[in-house]
């Protein structure tokens, strides 16, 4: 009789699991006010994974938002296009944002959305690069005031150089590949998916490195002080959306996958392959802060901002949302 009614109980309790699990997932009618409106800027690729799972679960729908999508180069023209009032949320790399700080622009990281290793150097063998120490002088592409640029400097610095010592070519993402298979280039720093075509054309005829050594980048949804102080209940919303998404990507990651294959029009080899280099998930991370600090004394140090001192970061990231809807999410020490 006792093994009975602990095996009842263990069927009790995973079928409440699950029905729980199935609730959250498909509820579509949960919130009964008003619809609102909602823009977000972003580079159309696989770090917007939950965003593009939300939009096609109708978990944003659910919460009463109607979310609308504006695709950009770069974080920095997302941003750019924010604080100009074109959009309400910009997705962007913390880098941009420690950027917009030391000119002092009131801007707030109000959730990471996912942590990714993706950025490579690549560098040509027929222009000569078989080593780092061979990119000296050399002509390196990259889009210049995203995090690109931060991680090829420290790449360098690791091997004993620094990035005066390279010849930096502002080079629209979308296009890095291109102008890299033509011969335009020596070498350039790129991001997945064109990280991926790079190596598809050009296996035979390049040398590789990983230019973040280790180091995760954040990719954030970024609002302005104003927004978010206004819009305190549109945000939490919007991160309920995100958090579904993220127990949905949980619990169905092939078919999290193919949603974010289909929206971007990968083919299966493409995505196979630069899918592990992401984690996706919701969080707000003391080691974000430490990674802006770093980047800040970065810029810094080489005279790539007249501000000399680094600013206090945790003005920077707005943790009020992202503690309410998920506070185990939010790991950040006052």
């Amino acid at each position: 009789m006792k093994k009975i009614i602990i095996v009842a109980l263990i069927i009790i309790t995973v079928t409440t699991a699950g029905f729980g699990a199935w609730y959250f997932l498909t509820s579509r009618n949960s919130y009964g006010g008003k619809t609102a409106s909602i823009s977000i800027a972003a580079i159309p690729y696989e770090k917007n994974a939950l965003i593009y799972i939300a939009d096609d679960q109708n978990f944003f729908a659910a919460n009463g938002l109607d979310v609308t999508f504006r695709d950009y180069d770069t974080g920095v023209a997302a941003v750019e296009a924010m604080m100009a009032g074109k959009i309400d949320i910009a997705a962007a790399s913390e880098f941009v944002v420690v950027g917009r700080s030391l000119k002092n622009h009131k801007v707030r990281i109000f959730a990471s959305i996912a942590k990714t290793q993706d950025d490579y150097v690549f560098g040509r063998t027929d222009k000569g690069i078989h080593n780092v120490s061979d990119l000296k002088g050399k002509r390196i592409g990259l889009a210049k005031q995203t995090a690109a640029e931060f991680y090829l400097g420290r790449f360098l610095d690791r091997q004993g150089m620094n990035i005066q010592q390279v010849k930096l070519v502002d080079v629209s993402p979308a296009k890095s590949a291109e102008m890299f298979t033509d011969g335009n280039l020596d070498a350039i720093v790129a991001w997945q998916p064109y990280a991926y075509r790079i190596r598809k054309q050009e296996a035979n005829k390049i040398v590789s490195w990983s230019a973040q050594n280790g180091q995760l980048m954040y990719w954030n949804l970024v609002a302005t002080d104003a927004w978010i102080s206004g819009n305190p209940e549109l945000m939490k919303r919007l991160l309920k959306s995100l958090a579904q998404a993220e127990r949905y990507l949980m619990l169905h990651p092939s078919e999290a996958k193919a949603i974010v294959q289909r929206r971007l029009g990968y083919d299966d080899a493409c995505i196979t392959a630069i899918w592990p280099d992401t984690q996706f998930t919701m969080s707000l991370d003391q080691s974000l802060v430490v990674a802006m600090e770093d980047e800040a004394r970065w810029l810094i140090a080489n005279n790539l901002t007249r501000e000399k001192k680094i600013p206090n970061y945790l003005d920077y990231i707005h943790q009020n949302g992202l503690s309410e809807v998920r506070s185990e999410a939010v790991n950040i020490i006052r």
